[in-house]
């Protein structure tokens, strides 16, 4: 499946829409492009699930390496804003959450290295969700280390049940949360199955964020969801400097611009590198005109 999405013109065009590229130059170059344009990123050097420390280790060091580029990016003035422009997004399974024994150790002293890189850099990081089976490790790494990094940020999904009550415990002041719908594959046992009851958990989860004192990131391009942003945000007195819009890089870029113009914070999620497939489909299935588009070109080419 992955040499076909590249082996047709069309079909390689998907994967471009989608993702920066396979290279951290080609990342860079669309990392700086959104910047000038007046938005933020977010980038994500893709991989997960990883069972070999020296992979892990890759990783930390492709990370390291991320963060000083980002850096050295410029960074124009976004007026109104104070957030950090450059970020990274982690998944702790790519820094060695599941290797045998000691997985969940190694990933959260990863996650220290990083942040400490980062915090010298100027660059934040988010610590990415994955499935819910490692979401206990995953807040407790984040919970470890924000004594040391308050502003390290973590990413709640609102499909998940527990989700409410889990954005009630990151309320405080300076506290980065991300909430997003989710794209794992849950049982109904721990997820809502339904659009409308995802939708409807994602609103109740932003309007705890919105009336605590953290950072609420809102990562949707969901219209019914952005409006209800903009309506909390006047609700609570939240101006551009108090929460962001994130989206993903290829989605509803008309609508990021116009956030943009209107003053709004906007932090555009970029993943690159060459582990993309996995993203790639999580993408497309959780959205389904996304999955329609790429049907088509598929389709078309065949």
């Amino acid at each position: 499946m992955k040499r076909l999405l590249t082996g047709f013109p069309v079909t390689a065009e998907i994967v471009r829409r989608f993702v920066a590229g396979e290279t951290r130059s080609e990342l860079l170059d669309v990392a700086a492009a959104l910047l000038a344009g007046g938005r933020m990123v977010s980038v994500d050097f893709l991989g997960e699930n990883t069972t070999d420390r020296a992979q892990a280790e890759a990783t930390v060091a492709e990370y390291r390496a991320l963060i000083r580029d980002l850096a050295a990016l410029d960074r124009p003035a976004l007026p109104g804003i104070m957030a950090t422009p450059v970020e990274v997004s982690v998944k702790l399974s790519a820094l060695g959450q599941a290797l045998p024994a000691d997985g969940p150790a190694v990933a959260t002293e990863n996650l220290r290295v990083l942040s400490a890189e980062a915090e010298r850099a100027g660059v934040w990081v988010t610590v990415d969700a994955e499935d819910h089976s490692t979401t206990d490790a995953t807040l407790a790494a984040v919970r470890e280390l924000r004594a040391e990094f308050p502003w390290l940020g973590a990413v709640l999904q609102s499909y998940l049940h527990r989700t409410e009550a889990d954005c009630r415990g990151f309320t405080r002041a300076g506290s980065r949360i991300r909430l997003c719908k989710g794209a794992y594959r849950e049982p109904r046992e721990v997820a809502f199955q339904r659009a409308g009851e995802v939708t409807e958990s994602f609103l109740r989860c932003l309007d705890i964020l919105m009336r605590g004192e953290g950072y609420p990131m809102v990562a949707s391009h969901d219209p019914i969801s952005i409006a209800a942003t903009e309506r909390m945000a006047v609700e609570s007195r939240r101006g551009p400097s108090r929460f962001e819009y994130q989206m993903l890089y290829g989605i509803r870029n008309g609508e990021q611009l116009r956030l943009a113009r209107e003053g709004w914070a906007v932090r555009v999620y970029v993943p690159y590198g060459r582990q993309w497939y996995g993203y790639l489909t999580r993408r497309l299935a959780e959205r389904p005109a996304n999955l329609t588009f790429f049907l088509r070109a598929v389709t078309h080419n065949s």
